[in-house]
């Protein structure tokens, strides 16, 4: 009786120091077998052959309340070799969802052109909205100028004005409608 079929039968009859054992004994093994299969796999797997051992030797041997029962050490790799197909076939069916990115097209960054998205508002209508709308109300316009032009949340703009989230939520509102306004006519 080999060590490893040893302490597959101490594991089987429940000794929790046996799998911390087992796994010095078949990891270089395990490690070949996960290699072989992850170079069967499409290009770009995400998955390494480390990772593949390690999550197949937990679902074998785990925690030890499940019951597992392997006849000799042939039994326990072809156990671990199924057990690394479905880790595979799991992990393609979670790539394959549409949640992660499924049907895009995978482009390097090196190969594309990057620009700077062009800007919605004309600068000299926005700048003439601004200053209208600070002849009606200057505390409306200096709300604008903090959270447009300084990039201030709600909360950061109503502190350096002084006032409460909820008077600048309101000044906020009318801001907004009134340079809309004044954006459509022009």
């Amino acid at each position: 009786m080999s060590n490893v079929t040893r302490i597959l039968s101490q594991i089987e009859s429940g000794d929790p120091a046996a799998a911390e054992q087992l796994l010095p004994l078949v990891y270089e093994e395990l490690r070949k077998l996960a290699a072989a299969r992850l170079a069967q796999e499409k290009p770009g797997q995400t998955l390494q052959a480390t990772a593949l051992v390690h999550d197949a030797y937990l679902r074998l041997v785990g925690d030890g309340e499940r019951d597992q029962s392997w006849d000799n050490r042939g039994h326990f790799f072809a156990a671990a070799a199924e057990a690394m197909r479905r880790i595979l076939v799991e992990n393609a069916r979670r790539k394959g969802s549409l949640k992660r990115g499924e049907g895009f097209i995978r482009q390097p960054l090196d190969e594309l052109e990057i620009e700077a998205p062009e800007s919605r508002y004309d600068v000299l209508a926005l700048d003439d909205a601004l200053r209208q709308l600070a002849a009606a109300d200057v505390q409306a316009a200096e709300l604008v100028k903090l959270r447009f032009f300084a990039g201030l949340t709600a909360e950061q703009a109503a502190s350096a004005l002084g006032v409460s989230a909820r008077t600048a939520d309101r000044i906020w509102g009318y801001a907004r409608a009134y340079m809309f306004k004044c954006l459509a006519a022009g």
